[in-house]
């Protein structure tokens, strides 16, 4: 395998060495190290890197060293983690990426981060995202662009771009992110993580997301191991004991019945992906064969006003920002600054808006088309994204609209699908690229069948393991530059 030779990685002989969440937390559980030297660790590797990778945007140290000298349960207490910057956290600002929100520390934390907090995990503070989670790569015009750590010179994905980078570089194993059309599953694509969408319902929701017409974001987290997501939702059930749901309980064995699996690498109107990528989900398919299920290849199940219909809606965020985000962040919000991409996705809102009520409409039916789907099939393989991880630019703040929106319909349509219906998806890191980069593939089920998709990735990630991120950050003075 081909690697980078700005490949970034904190990974070291410390209290985290290489272990996974769960490994870090029976660690400390059997009394191995305390949870000071662990944080202490995290802060180390933080520090070393992030100058590079631009992962930790709101650093939050000296309280996570307060916090690992407090003796709380959980089943991950005292593994290091961050919070995506769209949470209040007590304390600190929440700025969504944006220059435009006002920073004003918040009273208090938000539903997620207190269960975060409840599941044991400790936080170093805040990780970098795209202006309010609008698009598909993490580069701001508050922050600066996350890097990826497999290469610097390219996109670590987005929202979530941050938090990924981070668990991609080792300097936490687990990581706040959230998904509103593959925030969790791009990011988990580009740096070869861990990342799954679950059911609408199985954590606590967005605060204020009940007032959606359609609930497309889901919070969720960053790994690099199906051990870590799966023991993750085992322990948030006891917590947050999801209404109307089955059970998940710890998904801990392969299946065991065998599979019907749709496979698919086209796009909407038949647009194709790129070569290396249609490769590793054929490849994934035929691992599939050869673990005794059924694979067959299909087109792509989704009707393609699909695409039309999510940019729509996800414009009309975009417009509320715009016109009512004063009303959200307060005095000080200044929708001058909002970035071109949030004008752009606002106004095409706007020459739609006269169609919103058919939009919802037809958004709130597809969870019926896409449990049709799942008549014939246990599951869905597909890419995540269409193309390898882009140089940083590609979808950049610089763009014009028009590129971006062709680059999404293309590259970026296999991840919403789950949004809109709230069924489970995740993103596993099962091929390479022949330059070193990442590949995804994402494995999709039917709504509630999450344990389905964990026992199979168990299986996948048993017969081909992936590998870390390894060897040393390279030195850095000043502020990174990367790009030529």
């Amino acid at each position: 395998m081909k690697l980078s030779a700005n490949r970034v990685s904190a990974f070291c002989d410390d209290a985290l060495g290489e272990l996974d969440g769960v490994g870090v937390a029976e660690r400390l559980a059997r009394g191995e190290c305390n949870r000071a030297a662990v944080v202490s660790a995290a802060i180390a590797r933080a520090e070393r890197v992030n100058p590079i990778i631009n992962g930790l945007v709101t650093p939050d140290f000296e309280a996570a060293l307060t916090q690992a000298g407090v003796s709380r349960g959980g089943a991950f207490a005292g593994v290091p983690s961050v919070i995506k910057d769209t949470d209040d956290f007590r304390g600190l600002p929440t700025l969504m990426g944006s220059r435009a929100v006002p920073s004003k520390n918040a009273r208090s934390s938000s539903a997620f981060a207190r269960h975060f907090q409840e599941l044991g995990f400790i936080s170093l503070g805040k990780s970098n995202l795209c202006e309010s989670g609008l698009t598909a790569t993490t580069e701001s015009l508050l922050n600066g662009p996350a890097r990826n750590p497999w290469n610097p010179e390219c996109s670590t994905g987005g929202s979530s771009g941050g938090s990924a980078a981070l668990v991609a570089a080792g300097v936490v194993p687990i990581a706040h992110a959230n998904d509103g059309g593959g925030s969790i599953r791009i990011p988990a694509a580009s740096c070869g993580l861990v990342g799954l969408k679950a059911t609408r319902g199985r954590l606590p929701p967005m605060d204020g997301g009940a007032l959606a017409p359609v609930k497309i974001v889901h919070q969720g987290i960053l790994c690099r191991s199906v051990r870590d997501t799966a023991r993750f939702y085992a322990a948030s059930e006891m917590l947050f004991p999801p209404r109307a749901l089955p059970a998940l309980g710890l998904v801990d064995r392969p299946p065991g019945t065998r599979l019907r699996i749709g496979l698919f690498n086209t796009g909407l109107d038949g647009a194709s992906c790129d070569e290396e990528t249609a490769e590793a989900v054929v490849d994934t398919g035929r691992l599939c064969e050869t673990l005794g299920h059924q694979v067959e290849q299909i087109s792509f199940p989704y009707p393609s006003r699909i695409g039309h219909d999510f940019t729509a809606y996800w414009g009309l965020m975009a417009f509320y920002l715009k016109y009512f985000g004063r009303f959200i962040y307060g005095r000080g919000f200044d929708r001058g600054k909002l970035e071109n991409l949030t004008h752009e996705l606002s106004n095409y809102y706007r020459k739609h808006l006269k169609e919103t009520p058919a939009i919802v409409k037809r958004l709130r039916q597809f969870s019926q088309t896409y449990a049709g789907i799942f008549e014939r099939f246990d599951v869905l393989l597909s890419p995540v994204i269409g193309r390898i991880p882009p140089r940083l630019g590609t979808l950049g703040p610089g763009r014009p609209f028009d590129d971006v929106l062709n680059q999404f319909n293309r590259f970026y349509c296999y991840t919403p699908p789950q949004n809109i219906s709230g069924a489970p998806a995740i993103s596993l890191p099962l091929a390479t690229s022949s330059d070193g980069l990442p590949i995804g593939v994402q494995l999709a089920a039917a709504f509630g069948n999450d344990g389905v998709l964990l026992a199979l990735a168990l299986e996948l990630e048993q017969a081909r393991p992936w590998s870390i991120l390894r060897g040393q950050a390279k030195p850095q003075t000043g502020r990174p530059n990367f790009i030529s």
